[in-house]
């Protein structure tokens, strides 16, 4: 979760990059580690994070993959110039998660409803946690569908009277 002093401009760490189309497997890597990460794509080959250690971190590992790859990337600070423009990122990459928030939700509500044994509930309700502190671990701009999914997965623990999870989850 990003946080920042009232009035103060948010800081993006960029990755400007191009990978050789062929062969395609280094490609497509490099494409998952940034959908994992949960980057905002500003366009072809631009992508940004809220910048901190961590997301600083990640995309100079990624830069080094694309150069191994016979690429080019370069790593910017920036910082919008216009509030506008900044929410409109932010909106962006919540909304992202709240798609993945909702689809978790209504994997929990369909075992719920399958009336699971407890075994089974058990099974389901692991992947489901794993599958948060997944989708967690990329929320920089928490939407309220993150409420709605550790609800939905704590109601499934209540069939089988696991620990509840907390919203209080988020990136490590």
């Amino acid at each position: 979760m990003v946080t920042k002093h009232s009035g103060e401009a948010l800081d993006w760490v960029t990755l400007i990059y191009r990978v050789p189309r062929e062969p395609s497997s280094p490609r497509i890597a490099i494409w998952r580690k940034l959908r994992a990460l949960g980057v905002a794509q500003l366009g072809d080959g631009v992508v940004a994070l809220p910048e901190d250690a961590r997301t600083r971190e990640h995309l100079e590992w990624v830069a080094d993959q694309v150069i191994e790859a016979g690429g080019s990337a370069l790593l910017l600070r920036a910082q919008t110039l216009a509030r506008k423009d900044e929410r409109a990122l932010a909106h962006a990459m919540s909304r992202s998660r709240a798609e993945e928030y909702r689809d978790l939700t209504n994997r929990a509500a369909e075992v719920a409803q399958a009336s699971p044994s407890l075994a089974e509930a058990a099974r389901a309700l692991k992947r489901l946690r794993k599958d948060l502190r997944t989708i967690q671990k990329r929320d920089y701009f928490p939407p309220a569908e993150r409420d709605h999914a550790v609800a939905a997965i704590n109601r499934l623990a209540d069939i089988g009277a696991a620990d509840p999870v907390s919203t209080q989850g988020g990136r490590t």
